[in-house]
């Protein structure tokens, strides 16, 4: 008689195989179609959105594009003043640049020059040296020079709050010694 041998686990797993591999094929398909998809769309969604200009690009580049004035710089001539102190042995060398909106405001200011001056001969030395050898000490000079400047030279004109255009931008110190 003959028997059957019975079935070993190789031989049982040699039958699983075939099902095995098919169902292992359909994963890597799916899961190459799914990479596919993804990078696709996300190709896709970047290409959108890189080369979509937003509103605001779009109404910018209808107005022809404004150049950038050059800045306008008005040099005044150094200043030399004794410094407020108990014993008067101080003074101040400074030589002030202010930045200004254009050549208008620039001729402006040239028109005014001795009065400016005077303003600033006058602020430059009410200060003590105590005060202008500190970095915060020349911001605040910096601003009641512009302080200074922007008060009308005439009765008859308006104020620098109401003339925008006379509004100064900067003070520089192109040299700045105490002695």
């Amino acid at each position: 008689m003959a028997t059957k041998a019975p079935k070993t686990d190789e031989a049982a797993a040699g039958a699983d195989a075939p099902a095995a591999a098919s169902g292992s094929k359909k994963k890597k398909i799916i899961i190459i179609a799914v990479i596919a998809v993804l990078l696709l769309g996300g190709g896709g969604a970047a290409a959108f959105f890189l080369t979509k200009k937003p509103a605001d690009a779009k109404e910018a580049a209808k107005k022809p594009a404004e150049k950038a004035a050059p800045p306008v710089f008005l040099a005044l001539d150094n200043f030399i003043v004794n410094l407020s102190s108990e014993n008067g042995d101080k003074y101040l060398q400074a030589g002030i640049t202010l930045q200004v909106r254009n050549e208008e405001q620039a001729n402006y200011y040239k028109t005014n020059m001795p009065q400016l001056r005077s303003r600033l001969l006058l602020l430059l030395s009410s200060k003590t040296s105590e005060e202008l050898l500190t970095n915060e000490g020349k911001l605040k000079l910096s601003d009641e020079i512009i302080e200074q400047a922007e008060i009308p030279y005439n009765k008859d004109e308006p104020t620098p709050k109401e003339a925008e255009e006379r509004h100064i931008l900067g003070v520089f110190y192109t040299s700045f010694m105490i002695q």
